[in-house]
């Protein structure tokens, strides 16, 4: 299955009281390094990373690394911006895509595994999105089937994946992933997380 990956990691940071989220290290690695790691060892398509607020910071993170870098200007309007700024580079890059993989940055125990799992459920049940559930949500990762492109293409504002992934419940397949939950948009967010890592240690 041709997948091709896009990275949301254009937004600032400005819950964080200063610093930027996306250099947030985990294991030895910042938070925008591990998750395009993890994109490229699918090995499935091209991988785009949206950069915006935190451009200058993020680029040396991943100029070794064989993705393509856009800039989203647009992206105090929400994440609807860099989402179409993903697509259209997603298609420059390659035009028979089949899949699209949507990532954030801020999930830092997203796997390989996850990844694999999920791309499997997608051929296994022909399920046209396939969302992770945490909680009461479903939401990124996530796969889309190219004939959801347009409707992507279509959102606007602060309007990111889940409201297509709701719009279409009856064709979407659910992974189970709480560590989903795991959102690391602050600095509260940041404690709480290294204190559990401390305790599981």
């Amino acid at each position: 299955m041709n997948v091709g990956t896009i990275i949301l990691a254009a937004g600032d940071s400005s819950r964080m009281g200063g610093g930027v989220k996306q250099l947030l290290h985990y294991k030895g690695q910042s938070l925008i390094r591990r998750i395009t790691e993890t994109a490229l060892a699918l090995q499935r398509g091209p991988v785009v990373v949206v950069l915006g607020a935190e451009r200058a910071q993020i680029v040396p993170e991943l100029t070794d690394l064989p993705v393509t870098l856009v800039d989203n200007p647009n992206w105090p309007t929400g994440q609807a911006s860099s989402l179409k700024t993903g697509l259209a580079a997603l298609y420059l890059t390659k035009k028979e895509i089949e899949t699209v993989l949507v990532l954030h940055t801020d999930q830092p125990l997203v796997s390989l595994g996850l990844l694999l799992h999920m791309i499997d459920v997608r051929r296994e049940t022909s399920n046209g999105i396939v969302a992770c559930r945490y909680g009461t949500q479903l939401g990124v990762p996530t796969l889309f089937y190219r004939d959801y492109i347009n409707e992507l293409l279509q959102l606007e504002g602060d309007k990111g994946v889940q409201w297509v992934i709701v719009r279409h419940r009856s064709d979407c397949a659910e992974v189970p992933f709480e560590a989903g939950g795991i959102d690391l948009n602050s600095k509260r967010d940041i404690e709480l997380f290294q204190q559990v890592q401390m305790q599981s240690q």
